[in-house]
């Protein structure tokens, strides 16, 4: 059964930690968004331009990486540890923010400087990933 030895219960801590700082996140861009094109008038609007629009598609590695945690949370048979490693090794990665430069790692280090709830988030999930 998944998350009944301390592997899976890890991953599913870490599962939680980043959907929190996803989650962080995504409030963060939608007040950011509203700034500058006006309200967005529900949470189903709201999906379709986090799906679709180019100002959330910086969120789409995080989104994917999340998704294949969630895979391997979920798989009935023992995930192999090469397989997790790497997982872990990209998470660490794709959380490391940068000052220069572009992508995910600019809008991170952007979000971070912003947003509290972004710092409080990324502290924890950093912490479950070392």
């Amino acid at each position: 059964m998944p998350g009944t030895d301390p592997t899976r219960t890890h991953l599913d801590n870490i599962s939680r930690a980043l959907l929190r700082l996803h989650k962080a996140l995504l409030d963060g861009e939608r007040v950011s968004y509203e700034r500058v094109h006006g309200r967005i008038p529900s949470n189903g609007a709201f999906f379709q331009l986090v799906l679709g629009d180019a100002w959330f598609a910086w969120l789409r590695p995080l989104s994917q990486l999340m998704a294949r945690l969630d895979e391997l949370c979920e798989e009935d048979e023992d995930s192999s540890r090469a397989e997790i490693t790497e997982l872990m090794a990209t998470a660490r990665t794709l959380l490391t923010p940068s000052e220069v430069g572009e992508g995910f790692a600019r809008h991170y280090y952007d979000a971070l400087q912003r947003d509290p709830d972004v710092v409080l988030a990324h502290a924890a999930a950093r912490g479950l990933l070392r």
